[in-house]
């Protein structure tokens, strides 16, 4: 499936937030990209397109293209919960994203890759979908065969984050998805209300 793969740095200045990690660009440069830079006159955005970069940012953000993305929020709309906090949910369920939460992945994009290259299982049976929605209570871990990566061991001896939806052993390269967080776990700053107002036009 295609991925966007242009100018990671572009896309940080754009939305003026380290979408894709630490960017020294954006330290650096911290206003929009353009050709006349931060002297450009920029007027006040429509309601539109406020909705819009606010779901731009959230694609962008867990890595989904556009038509998975809106295959989410309808899946959102049918649940019974509130439509934007489940539309977040869905998108931190997905295998690629706990596996970047756990860790074992220093990007979302690294993540994802390590699920496709099948390094990953889930309840100890292979899966190389990234998009796989996983359960609480689920247990995710490293292949057996690929434990010895250089790549999940820089990144698991990096990482410093915990999240109170998962947990993770790193002396068995192993974690179990608790389960579904609430928004208030969910650290990305993102305005899904913006995103269920714009698909609801």
């Amino acid at each position: 499936m295609a991925r966007y793969r242009g100018p990671k740095a572009k896309i940080a200045r754009r939305f003026r937030e380290p979408i894709f990690g630490p960017s020294k660009a954006l330290e650096k440069k911290n206003y929009p990209p353009g050709m006349h830079g931060n002297a450009r006159r920029r007027g006040k955005e429509s309601e539109y397109a406020v909705q819009l970069k606010e779901k731009q940012k959230a694609k962008y953000t867990y890595g989904i293209l556009e038509k998975q993305f809106r295959l989410m929020f309808e899946k959102a709309v049918r649940s019974s919960g509130i439509t934007g906090e489940v539309l977040l949910q869905l998108a931190e369920s997905r295998l690629d994203n706990v596996v970047y939460r756990m860790g074992m992945a220093r990007t979302r994009r690294g993540a994802r890759q390590l699920v496709s290259h099948r390094h990953i299982t889930v309840n100890g049976q292979l899966v190389n979908i990234p998009s796989y929605q996983l359960q609480a209570g689920d247990v995710v871990a490293v292949r057996e065969k690929s434990k010895s990566l250089t790549a999940i061991d820089d990144a698991l001896s990096s990482n410093e984050h915990v999240y109170d939806f998962i947990t993770f052993n790193k002396a068995s390269m192993s974690g179990t998805f608790v389960a579904v967080p609430e928004r208030i776990q969910i650290p990305e700053n993102i305005k899904e209300q913006l995103i269920v107002e714009l698909y609801s036009k």
